[in-house]
């Protein structure tokens, strides 16, 4: 059995007020695949590059436990690019430049190698996209994940709340939760999302933490207090490849597993600020993973007496 991502694999121009870089490796697809890989093997991924992308990365990543297989490699296309500058509080940010390039005819293809597919994590992209790869599975993988954006919220509406009602976990942060849900309170506004069909919602509300909604059982992570924050891009992605890689790991999908994954995914993420792009990920060795997690622990952990 294994984990299927699905997701960008990018390029991407990024000036935060502490640096700039050039264009450089990026993509939902990318992040995720490099984060879930320090949990669990193979990963199966499905996207699409351009002649552009170097082969060296694909090569990174196929030495990480990544399958390539259904990676389609458009030679004589360039692959999507994202440019985008931070502002000083790093949680808003300006879009300068995208072209989507490859991503604009994308079509997803499920090989067979792929139908054996437990965990399917859906990265951010076109909901009728997410929806094809969803139907291309002959059997349903035990969790689905999704993850979207307030862009297909404003232009894709129908066709997102459709994929909403086929999937398990839904991803966004705080912005997205309350325009998908027209309120303003998160406790709201997970409720009426739960009714729209997934069964867990998680609210990711970037250096403020995150939050898991089930049912009636609401579980909050924090985030780990950095001194140095590079870089936010792909941070949401890092997370969800920690949360989903823990999950493909233990092949536990209780609410209580849920709430270690998403203390996982909080770890990866606060890895994956430090540097620009993937730099970090690609750095990081269990060890340095098992010590931020005991830091996790440790900023949570706390006796009291009452009186």
């Amino acid at each position: 059995m294994s984990l299927v991502v699905v997701g960008s694999m990018a390029f991407d121009a990024i000036e935060t007020p502490f640096g700039k870089s050039d264009k450089i490796i990026g993509g939902a697809g990318t992040y995720i695949a490099w984060s879930a890989s320090n949990f669990t093997k193979p990963i199966k991924q499905i996207s699409v590059v351009g002649g552009d992308f170097p082969q060296e990365e694909l090569n990174a990543l196929s030495a990480r436990g990544v399958d390539l297989e259904a990676v389609q490699i458009k030679k004589d296309e360039k692959t999507f690019f994202w440019s985008g500058r931070y502002h000083m509080d790093m949680n808003t940010r300006d879009t300068l430049e995208t072209q989507l390039n490859v991503l604009e005819s994308f079509t997803p293809v499920v090989p067979d190698s792929y139908q054996d597919c437990e965990f399917l994590m859906l990265g951010n992209l076109v909901p009728a996209v997410q929806k094809s790869v969803i139907l291309q599975m002959k059997k349903r993988p035990k969790l689905i994940v999704m993850d979207t954006m307030n862009f297909w919220m404003e232009i894709a509406l129908a066709d997102l709340k459709d994929v909403l009602t086929m999937v398990d976990v839904l991803l966004v942060n705080d912005s997205e939760a309350r325009e998908l849900s027209h309120e303003f309170s998160l406790v709201k506004a997970a409720n009426k999302i739960l009714t729209m069909g997934p069964k867990y919602l998680i609210i990711k509300k970037g250096e403020h933490g995150a939050l898991l909604f089930h049912e009636n059982q609401v579980f909050f992570a924090p985030a780990l207090p950095l001194e140095d924050v590079f870089d936010p891009t792909g941070a949401g992605d890092t997370f969800a490849g920690g949360f989903i890689g823990h999950l493909a790991k233990t092949k536990d999908i209780s609410f209580e597993n849920m709430k270690t994954a998403i203390i996982m995914g909080s770890a990866m993420a606060s890895f994956c600020v430090e540097k620009f792009g993937l730099q970090r990920l690609t750095e990081i060795t269990r060890t340095d993973i098992d010590k931020r997690l005991d830091e996790f622990v440790e900023l949570v952990n706390f006796d009291i007496d009452l009186v």
